[in-house]
């Protein structure tokens, strides 16, 4: 394992991050505060306790999803692509790397800035509710996971994209849709029998359930059953990014 290269991948990408840190800061931090006076204030004062739990706490969960799950995938998209775009990949697949270590380069720093920004809108949160954290291993668990896998996504995405209007395609029309009728801002229980049927299609819907449960004991589906979509789907993008430096797929044109 070529360790030096992947610390070089991880400190160039992360060096990129902290030049707008003071941007990505503000936005998840502005947004939070907005989704709690409109959710948690507006809305969530006619709305009463759900399994036992404030509205606005409820949110909580729901809301570090839509964040890391939006975060996760923009920064790794960008950080593949934008090599891509400029020609210096070629210099990288030149290099004595793997394609494990060069994805390890550059998940690992996209998904270490989504889980910033996740204790970020965490942290924020607990300014306007009270936060109890039942299960933070499994938090952490759970937080950690999502940020790599959807990372693995956004490098999947930054790979196939062939422009820069693309990197946003899948985010926009498929990412973020999912995430709120994932029951970031409900509870799937909540839905008519018809309805509560075709979320449990969405996989978003089980990450949030098990990062809920994690706070609250509250779930729509059972944390065995949400670990496992979570590791199916982690799965998955690992055998798509092997597929994808074993052909050479939009990397060697």
């Amino acid at each position: 394992m070529n360790f030096h290269g992947i610390l070089s991948i991880y400190k160039f990408e992360m060096g990129r991050t902290m030049r707008t840190l003071g941007q990505s800061i503000a936005s998840p931090v502005i947004s939070t505060i907005l989704y709690f006076i409109v959710f948690g204030s507006a809305i969530g004062s006619n709305i009463g306790d759900i399994d036992g739990v404030k509205y606005g706490a409820f949110i909580v969960p729901g809301l570090i999803m839509l964040t890391v799950l939006s975060q996760s995938i923009a920064n790794a998209s960008f950080g593949i692509y934008f090599p891509r775009f400029t020609g210096t990949i070629y210099e990288i697949l030149s290099a004595p790397l793997s394609f494990v270590e060069i994805t390890i380069g550059y998940v690992g720093a996209a998904a270490t800035k989504a889980i910033i920004i996740g204790i970020i809108v965490l942290t924020t949160a607990g300014f306007f509710v009270p936060l109890e954290i039942q299960h933070p291993i499994w938090m952490a668990f759970f937080l950690v996971i999502t940020c790599v896998t959807f990372s693995l996504l956004g490098f999947i995405i930054g790979i196939w994209a062939d422009g820069f209007e693309k990197l946003q395609l899948i985010p926009l029309l498929i990412i973020t849709p999912l995430t709120f009728l994932g029951g970031s801002f409900y509870s799937i229980s909540m839905l008519p029998p018809f309805w509560q049927s075709v979320s449990m299609f969405n996989p978003v819907v089980y990450l949030i359930s098990g990062f809920r449960w994690s706070f609250y004991e509250s779930s729509d589906v059972s944390l065995a059953t949400s670990v496992t979509m979570i590791l199916v789907f982690l799965s998955l993008c690992i055998g798509i990014i092997a597929w994808i430096f074993k052909t050479g797929y939009r990397l060697r044109n």
